[in-house]
């Protein structure tokens, strides 16, 4: 694994408490009286579906650490594919928690768009990364 790979996925296993975090801060919601988060399905489901797709988004990104370096791409796709991923971990969670940030949202408000940028980054990634790993005669 090279030197940037594995530095990025340090860092990786250094954030991923806040996944864990945010697991418990969601299950607090659930279990105390009166917080509310149970009296709005869409920012209730929304909720559920960013953090969910944090966490696996994280794992994704430690995975195709392992294969970034051996895929036959330039430097400079391999440092795209790199981050890639990682930055699609952040936006997308990021546009479901703040569509409805608002406790009585009814709707998703405009950072909603934010993740469909984040599924197109994430799509080149894993895509170039896959073109990458053909290209290898082995």
């Amino acid at each position: 694994m090279s030197k940037e790979s594995r530095r990025l996925a340090g860092i990786l296993l250094v954030v991923f408490p806040s996944v864990i975090y945010g697991g418990v801060t969601l299950l607090k919601l659930l279990i105390q009286p009166g917080s509310g988060y149970m009296d709005n399905p869409l920012r209730q489901n929304l909720w559920r579906a960013g953090h969910a797709h944090a966490g696996v988004l994280l794992i994704l990104s430690l995975v195709i650490l392992r294969y970034i370096d051996e895929a036959i791409l330039s430097e400079n796709l391999k440092k795209t594919v790199r981050s890639s991923v990682p930055i699609a971990a952040i936006l997308l969670p990021l546009a479901y928690f703040l569509s409805v940030a608002s406790p009585d949202a009814s709707e998703p408000n405009a950072w909603i768009y934010l993740a469909y940028a984040a599924a197109i980054l994430l799509a080149f990634g894993l895509v170039t990364l896959g073109i990458g790993l053909l290209r290898v005669k082995k």
